[in-house]
């Protein structure tokens, strides 16, 4: 089972998000019959027999194994991966396209670059699955509070300054075994988590600009 993976497909997008299917899926982190999955489930194990087909038919569950029980054979049924998400290529005619408006200070233009950022991994992940070949990435994640927002405008400008020096300083455009690399950094508050918290970011202060 692998840890996350990417669904492209329109049709499998449309299976996981079933709100049973995606039950099911939840369920089957583990190896599990349709029997036990009715009865886990609360449905007539026919009805969980014709979702776990669908799931299967887009390679979302596989079976594992098989075991006899009484004069049938029953099927062990796992899901693909831990944790689905799905590319913005399940929804390919209104997929974002960050290059069409481009703002540095746009929380919607960062949405766009994140939507870019599933579906090109995804397909690299898929890419190099089928070539079983390792896919070089790197990524980093962190949290700073910063005190005003005075001091994070400041802070971005020096990670454009700084990132925009190691650009300039490891780019080789006329390097012919060189290969492209995609460089994409955020910033954004972060959520606030624990009893009663909400998606609304902190306010700034009365006479504070946003960035």
């Amino acid at each position: 089972m692998l840890d996350v993976t990417v669904i492209e497909n329109p049709e499998a997008a449309a299976a996981s998000l079933d709100a049973m299917r995606a039950r099911l899926l939840a369920e089957l982190a583990e190896p599990m019959s349709a029997t036990a999955l009715a009865a886990r489930v609360g449905l007539p194990r026919q009805k969980v027999n014709y979702h776990l087909r669908a799931l299967e038919r887009h390679g979302l569950v596989e079976l594992v194994g098989e075991r006899r029980k009484g004069n049938m054979t029953e099927r062990l049924m796992r899901a693909t991966a831990a944790s689905y998400v799905i590319s913005p290529l399940a929804l390919a005619s209104v997929q974002p396209d960050p290059d069409r408006h481009r703002d540095a200070l746009s929380a919607r233009w960062l949405l766009a670059l994140a939507a870019r950022l599933v579906r090109d991994v995804g397909a690299l992940i898929t890419g190099a699955a089928r070539a079983d070949r390792r896919l070089a990435t790197f990524a980093l994640d962190g949290e700073v509070r910063f005190a005003s927002a005075a001091a994070r405008a400041a802070f971005i400008e020096e990670l454009t300054a700084g990132v925009g020096a190691l650009i300039r300083k490891y780019h080789d455009a006329e390097s012919e075994g060189g290969r492209g690399h995609r460089i994409m950094i955020a910033v954004h508050p972060s959520l606030k988590t624990g009893p009663g918290a909400t998606a609304e970011p902190e306010q700034d202060a009365p006479g504070e600009i946003e960035t």
